[in-house]
């Protein structure tokens, strides 16, 4: 996988998601807090250099754990599912696989990458979905992020796993989604 950040972007409003996690203990995890320091968060829209947040991820993994990234997930899965309703991309009843297809498309926008590095449909069926990631987004918090997400289409029995890990020798990450 192609880990480069040169050149590339995110909104705000991700990094905002990461850090309202910590906001009630800002002054003992002061570190995480400062790499943010300089970066206008004002507007969710401004665009943040993305090392900023894969300099935050590996310090969460580092210091306070892999748990807490797919927590962090799980609430970046709310708001992008939010986005996604607001911007009329999915609706209440879509199903599991609209709701990727629209995650790729919310991918798109919301990272600004001169290599289009992010979301793909590897293989659905009517009870799974296998997606790939391209971009260099932390892999816990999207096993999080996919499993709020896939949680919004209203099926159960879900599981999310990582079938393949870029940091253990694949090319890319990607994850199993199934659900009953």
């Amino acid at each position: 996988m192609d880990n480069s950040s040169e050149n590339v972007t995110l909104y705000a409003w991700a990094i905002t998601d990461i850090l309202k996690n910590y906001q009630d203990k800002k002054q003992d995890y002061w570190e995480l807090f400062e790499l943010a320091k300089g970066i206008d968060l004002s507007k969710p829209n401004n665009k943040v250099p993305i090392k900023v947040y894969v300099d935050m991820c590996n310090w969460i993994e580092q210091k306070l754990g892999k748990f807490n990234l797919i927590k962090i997930g799980r609430n970046i899965g709310e708001s992008t599912y939010q986005m996604m309703i607001e911007n009329k991309m999915i609706t209440v009843d879509s199903s599991p696989f609209d709701i990727m297809k629209a995650l790729i498309l919310t991918a798109q926008k919301g990272v600004q990458d001169p290599k289009k590095r992010g979301w793909e449909v590897i293989e659905h069926t009517e009870k799974s979905i296998t997606m790939r990631k391209t971009q260099i987004f932390n892999t816990s918090i999207q096993l999080g992020m996919l499993d709020a997400l896939i949680r919004k289409s209203k099926v159960f029995g879900i599981q999310v796993n990582l079938i393949k890990e870029a940091g253990k020798g694949s090319e890319f990450d990607e994850y199993s989604i199934t659900w009953l």
